[in-house]
């Protein structure tokens, strides 16, 4: 008998000291010793002191757990700017205002300083704000209201003009939090919540489904006309597109705010509606909270975006793009070139070949694969599956940055020619060329002020035929008919809208 009490008495001391244990270290995690610690490991810290109970609905449609639990740690940005900055951005002209187009108007000088507002998600207990780039870009002073209507301002800690997010920061503590989810496991047709700030409503909360996953709409593209936006051609540039796409209504002042699941748990930033009238029409836009999270984790950890780079181009696979290009697949990534020294020429990666799969996961889109690989950092290691030949064939990949993603192989003076343009450049489409007569061509995807694009007046969008008489349809061959003349550069092509042009001037 003894001895069994004693026996029951060792193991309640056993379990009282590993329970202490445990309430220890996790009081040496409190706000202020989570320096160093991503996101998702400051939220298991949160979560374990502060457990959420919610569960999905199921039966009769209930979102009162998730709203309540959401709703504190969703807050208004507002944000004030100068004249100047008004008059060349209007701040008040976000996405959320109609991205199909808008004519910007400037600010009479005699009107107080132009204020914007948007909405940010509180992602952790002290102070950390995810929201959109384009709600405090250019931002002289960002200001955020809280639920229990304190106002504190803020900072920026980053920004990314080609994911359209930002992390600013307010100095608080023991703030609500949301919780972040897993947007690779969000499925179309699950109930979503849409929370923020719309319009001049306060806190507001909207329900609807999830339409449609890995959306690219264009938006972040830069001067794009979008009057004619072609979603089956949509325009090349350095953003990741892959939106989830929801009917939960969402409305300018949205900027920045939660879509979250039927959980709570935050699936997405709100950043996007597509609209003639600059309010709700049926289509609002998130950015994945996966992409968004390493993002965030990039500005803390390093102070700026680290992103890795395959080094292909490529187009989507379509009944016709297959019949241009004569092959027999119409799923997958068709593969048009791969840059020199570049991460996929590098693993043996063939122009030709069409990319099925990405670690074991089938890529059907362009923003699929965007997304996928913007979650990842050079020096990450992915496996792509691509279709050659008839035959599936794996290649293992370590993902290079923007040094890997840079011309190479031009030699010094190529290279300063390169630099003297002040543009970028990548393929022009098959259909593109078909629209156009052309058989040859590279579009312009970015132009330096006071280079010689810009000099020439050639605009982004601007089509180059041919460099020194020779025509061009990648950039290698842009190089290689630059190396023809040392003296003089000579380019003809048309600009955006269909003028034709022919420029000649020196190479130095």
């Amino acid at each position: 008998m003894n001895s069994n009490i004693k026996k029951v008495g060792y193991t309640l001391l056993v379990a009282f000291v590993g329970g202490a244990v445990a309430v220890g270290a996790y009081k040496l995690m409190e706000p202020n010793n989570l320096s160093g610690l991503s996101l998702d490991e400051r939220q298991k810290v949160y979560f374990t002191n502060n457990p959420s109970d919610i569960t999905a609905s199921t039966g009769a449609i209930d979102f009162t757990q998730a709203a309540a639990a959401v709703s504190p740690g969703v807050v208004h940005v507002r944000t004030t700017y100068s004249r100047s900055k008004a008059q060349v951005n209007d701040p008040f002209g976000d996405m959320f205002e109609d991205f199909f187009g808008r004519r910007r108007q400037s600010v009479p000088q005699n009107t107080p300083p132009p204020m914007g507002k948007g909405s940010g998600v509180i992602v952790t207990g002290d102070g950390y704000i995810m929201t959109n780039n384009h709600v405090v870009e250019d931002a002289e002073k960002i200001e955020v209201i809280l639920s229990d209507k304190r106002v504190l301002q803020a900072r920026v800690i980053g920004r990314d003009k080609n994911t359209d997010l930002a992390l600013i920061k307010i100095n608080a503590t023991d703030l609500p939090v949301v919780k972040l989810g897993n947007s690779d496991d969000v499925r179309v047709g699950e109930w979503v919540l849409a929370v923020g700030y719309p319009l001049t409503l306060e806190s507001t909360v909207t329900a609807g489904i999830v339409s449609a996953k890995s959306r690219q709409i264009g938006i972040l593209a830069p001067d794009i006309d979008r009057r004619n936006y072609d979603p089956e051609n949509p325009p090349t540039n350095s953003s990741i597109e892959s939106f989830i796409q929801t009917d939960a209504v969402i409305n300018r002042g949205n900027s920045g705010g939660a879509l979250v699941n039927a959980r709570g748990e935050l699936i997405g930033i709100n950043s996007a509606i597509a609209s003639q009238t600059g309010t709700y029409e049926g289509y609002g836009f998130a950015i994945p909270v996966n992409l968004a999270k390493k993002v965030m984790d990039d500005f803390l950890k390093y102070g700026e975006v680290k992103r890795g780079y395959i080094g292909v181009t490529f187009q989507e696979l379509d009944a016709d793009r297959a019949k241009e290009l004569n092959v027999s697949e119409i799923d997958g990534l068709y593969v048009n070139s791969t840059l020199e020294g570049g991460a996929a020429e590098k693993a043996g990666i063939k122009k030709g070949d069409i990319i099925k799969k990405l670690d074991g996961q089938e890529i059907t889109s362009s923003a699929r694969l965007q997304e996928r690989v913007g979650t990842m950092r050079p020096g990450d290691k992915l496996t792509l599956t691509v279709l050659r030949d008839g035959k599936l064939k794996d290649f293992n990949i370590t993902l290079k940055g923007d040094e890997g993603n840079k011309l190479a192989g031009t030699g010094k003076e190529v290279t300063e020619v390169v630099n003297s343009l002040g543009a970028t450049f990548s393929p022009l489409t098959d259909a593109a060329k078909k629209k156009y007569g052309v058989s040859s061509g590279v579009v312009v995807t970015s132009v330096a002020p006071g280079k010689v694009f810009d000099m020439y007046d050639m605009p982004k969008g601007t089509v180059i035929t041919s460099v020194n008489g020779r025509a061009v349809n990648n950039n290698d061959q842009v190089i290689a008919a630059l190396k023809q003349d040392s003296k003089m550069v000579s380019l003809q092509g048309f600009v955006p809208d269909g003028s034709r042009f022919r420029v000649t001037f020196p190479a130095k």
